[in-house]
């Protein structure tokens, strides 16, 4: 077995090349679309219902309705939702002045290449499938204002021995209610609606998403779906992007869902029906302040990852700092200074380990060579060192390996948080979910991660280990040329406050040097 300090430095390459593995995974392994205003992917339609036991699929529905034909138009300060003949939503624009692209124009949620549209309903069985498909809906009226009093819109449809009825209410912010009655009982799937395809990038998570009676989440990433998935007592299923959202819940009296997939293997999401059925559902961004205007509830389709449960806590004190400061970069600023503080005696500690531990490298240098062929009796003398000098080579890995966790929870906070899109923070910086447009951020950060390094005590012998070290630097830079402006912020301060500390435990590590080489010749 190797020796203690071998064991240290391979932690903390191995935290290094951790992090770095992390962001190059995503950044060029998984298999997703850059981030666009409308990056649509074309997939060939196929409006046969989902088989839930994996039978054959149903052939394709062929089409004889003019999908283009509006029969309604719904509008409020926030959106405008646009009613197709086949009663889906086939249009969602936003309105607010944030969800507006380069050109001005309001983002629009829903495409009619993507399938299935919102409020879309598939037969199981196949004929009548085909004919629902091909059979339009009437409204009871052509244009909504969602502030008026009458603001339900009544669909019907027709069919040779069925009528399906919707009832829509909708609500402000994009929410509404949706019933669907039918004449006799038959078996049918109705959707929320295919994932919102604005924000899909290598970053962020983007699929669907279910949570039961039992507020149990699962998650299917685009690619995540071989085969049909069946899921009991659901009370809210999503389908998201980075940002935005299709859902539907009902949390009084939870529905069964099915996941399916499109031809391009990403998931898609159903509710299973027979005769009737009532939920809530909503278009629109993933703003923790209007899903919790919504239903507090609404906070479970806001997703990081695999550090959501120290993500959520983080992201709700960023929102606390941004009430008192009213700017979400300088929240920021503040939030990891905080952080910082918190951290300090574990990094405290970790720098002191450092710097001692670079002191004795000299001494440890020669037990190496003294003992190359006795490993056994390598150790005992390494372990007598360290304990005269009062060093611990874990004692510097450990603390960062604590901090993993909360740093990376930010980077998934900062990275998933809407509420960043079009928010200034000062200067050139006009919108912190974006890059810096003059990559002044993450040049700084990396001429700050350099001079770091420079004046960080490193311990590491191995001449390859020694390489890697020093391109971080340069390579964190080239990552974070693309990365949004409020992400390198949190980088840059978090780097700044890293470089002042380690000037400070330096000066306190030297002065203590100096006050026991005093002593020493004082005794002499």
């Amino acid at each position: 077995m190797s020796n203690n300090l071998s064991q240290q430095k391979r932690i903390l390459i191995a935290v290094v090349l951790s992090f770095l593995f992390f962001v190059v995974y995503d950044y060029f392994f998984i298999p997703k679309a850059p981030i666009t205003e409308q990056n649509i992917t074309k997939n060939e339609q196929n409006n046969s219902a989902p088989q839930t036991n994996h039978a054959k699929q149903a052939p394709k529905v062929e089409l004889s309705v003019n999908q283009k034909d509006e029969i309604a138009l719904i509008k409020s300060e926030h959106f405008q939702a646009h009613i197709d003949s086949l009663g889906r939503i086939s249009k969602f624009y936003l309105s607010d002045e944030k969800f507006k692209d380069e050109n001005g124009k309001s983002i629009n949620l829903v495409d009619t290449s993507l399938s299935p549209l919102p409020l879309e309903i598939r037969f199981s069985d196949n004929t009548i499938n085909q004919e629902a498909f091909n059979t339009p809906y009437t409204a009871n009226q052509k244009n909504i204002e969602v502030n008026d009093t009458n603001n339900t819109l009544i669909l019907t449809q027709h069919l040779n021995n069925l009528i399906v009825t919707k009832k829509i209410t909708f609500y402000k912010y994009g929410n509404y209610d949706i019933e669907v009655n039918l004449s006799k009982d038959i078996p049918y799937f109705i959707t929320p609606g295919y994932r919102p395809n604005i924000a899909v990038d290598s970053y962020t998570l983007h699929g669907v998403l279910t949570l039961n009676k039992d507020d149990k989440i699962n998650i299917l990433e685009d690619g995540d779906v071989k085969n049909d998935e069946n899921f009991a007592n659901v009370t809210l299923m999503s389908a998201f992007d980075r940002y935005y959202s299709v859902l539907f819940y009902n949390f009084k009296n939870p529905i069964n869902a099915v996941v399916t997939k499109d031809t391009n293997e990403n998931s898609v999401i159903f509710a299973s029906a027979n005769g009737n059925f009532k939920a809530n559902g909503y278009i629109g961004s993933k703003e923790h302040e209007i899903l919790r205007s919504i239903d507090p509830r609404l906070d479970e389709v806001v997703e990081y990852g695999w550090f959501t449960f120290i993500a959520k806590p983080m992201f709700e004190f960023l929102n606390f700092l941004h009430g008192y400061m009213g700017n979400w970069g300088w929240a920021i600023v503040i939030m990891t200074l905080i952080v910082r503080i918190i951290l300090f005696p574990l990094t405290y500690k970790s720098m002191i380990s450092m710097n001692k531990l670079k002191d004795l490298a000299p001494k440890m240098k020669e037990i190496r060579d003294r003992y190359k062929g006795d490993p056994q009796k390598m150790n005992i003398h390494m372990m007598e060192l360290y304990k005269k000098h009062g060093a611990n080579p874990m004692s510097g890995c450990l603390p960062i390996l604590i901090q993993i966790p909360i740093f990376f929870a930010i980077y998934r906070v900062l990275l998933n948080a809407i509420e960043l899109k079009a928010a200034p923070w000062a200067f050139w910086i006009t919108d912190l979910s974006v890059m810096d447009p003059w990559f002044v951020l993450p040049i700084f950060m990396g001429i700050t991660m350099f001079i770091q390094q420079l004046i960080t005590p490193m311990t590491i012998q191995d001449p390859m280990q020694a390489k890697i070290m020093k391109f971080l630097p340069l390579i964190f830079t080239f990552f974070f040329l693309t990365f949004p402006a409020g992400l390198t912020l949190y980088w840059c301060v978090n780097n700044i406050c890293s470089l002042i500390q380690q000037v400070i435990v330096n000066k306190l590590f030297k002065n203590h040097k100096q006050e026991e080489i005093a002593k020493h010749e004082h005794r002499s």
